[in-house]
């Protein structure tokens, strides 16, 4: 396992994170599997764990506290606040009265007196910047959490924060959480150049696409993958998107094999072979996932791969740029780029 500095914290973690949105209703991932790849993980040298209040409802949480038990000072834990836990109009978003209430929740389920990172799991337009950070850095300085970031950010947001945090003289977001895969390159052009010039960290999710950078996806073959049973849009092949997906699924395999790697060393050292990346984020349901994964801890792409991947991605193109989360609203309600008459 390659190890990196996490932004400008002086925090050591793994070039893989283990993320646990599986762990519990949404992957059908047992309890005894979900210590079961705990405990690989940790033995193979990961040594991140993120999960967040959302996952299955807290039952993420629940599954990682009682995976770690005794073994706390061993793993840079996370977790992550902002998206709905119940039907309360309160019971979500970025303000100082859910952020409290939701921390203690965290702490609870995971059964533990802080976490490492706390990170805020989508941009709250109708919180300002002032409100969550200064909430942030109040929590930090009762010792429940140790550092804070955001995930999903578009790159504008993420400058606006770092300004109000030196405006208001309040602690900052020292690590982004984006998606980053060879299929989805956007924040290349936006994101991670922002990340780079503030020093955040940076943690990858679905750098192996939802599926799609797996091997299991191929030409003629049935698509037989979690995800497509959960989000079939995603994999409906009448859709234009997900042909060019599949179009660069079968050149990219292409390039696996003459390089002696198989789609997922290829995907994820891909993804961790950017300087502006800390590590990404595998998100394995199985023990068999796991270790396919972990194959590709020490995974370094020639310069000669990486050309072949730019050659079928540009560099900065998302081949589905209409799942993304960190779209601005006004290009996803017509209202908000029209001028009211007067």
């Amino acid at each position: 396992m390659q190890y990196r500095t996490l932004g400008r914290t002086g925090v050591q973690v793994g070039s893989l994170a283990l993320g646990a949105m599986n762990f519990g209703a949404i992957g059908r991932t047992t309890q005894d599997e979900a210590t079961a790849i705990v405990d690989t993980a940790l033995e193979a040298g990961v040594n991140l764990i993120d999960t967040a209040d959302w996952y299955g409802a807290g039952e993420s949480e629940e599954m990682v506290g009682k995976a770690i038990a005794g073994r706390r000072d061993d793993i840079v834990l996370a977790t992550k606040a902002n998206m709905p836990m119940g039907d309360g109009p309160n019971r979500r978003g970025s303000s100082r009265r859910w952020l409290v209430t939701a921390l203690d929740d965290s702490l609870r389920r995971l059964g533990v007196d802080h976490v490492d990172l706390y990170q805020i799991h989508r941009w709250d337009p109708d919180t300002g910047d002032e409100e969550t950070l200064s909430a942030l850095t109040d929590l930090q300085r009762a010792g429940k959490i140790r550092y804070f970031g955001s995930s999903t950010f578009p790159a504008y947001r993420i400058v606006q924060a770092q300004w109000a945090a030196r405006e208001h003289r309040l602690s900052r977001y020292v690590t982004e959480q984006p998606s980053y895969s060879i299929l989805q390159r956007g924040i290349e052009a936006h994101v991670l150049p922002v990340t780079q010039e503030y020093g955040l960290g940076v943690l990858a999710w679905s750098p192996l696409a939802s599926g799609w950078l797996t091997g299991a996806v191929r030409r003629g073959r049935e698509i037989t993958t979690s995800r497509a049973a959960a989000l079939p849009e995603r994999f409906d092949l009448s859709v234009p998107s997900n042909q060019a997906r599949l179009d660069a699924v079968e050149r990219l395999a292409g390039v696996a094999d003459e390089a002696g790697l198989t789609m997922i060393q290829l995907a994820l050292g891909f993804v961790t072979a950017h300087p502006g990346v800390t590590g990404a984020l595998i998100g394995p349901r199985t023990l068999d996932h796991l270790h396919s994964q972990l194959a590709a801890a020490d995974t370094v792409l020639s310069a000669d791969v990486l050309d072949a991947i730019d050659a079928i991605v540009p560099p900065g193109t998302d081949l589905a740029a209409h799942e993304k989360f960190d779209t601005p609203p006004a290009l996803l309600d017509p209202a908000l780029r029209r001028r009211r008459p007067n």
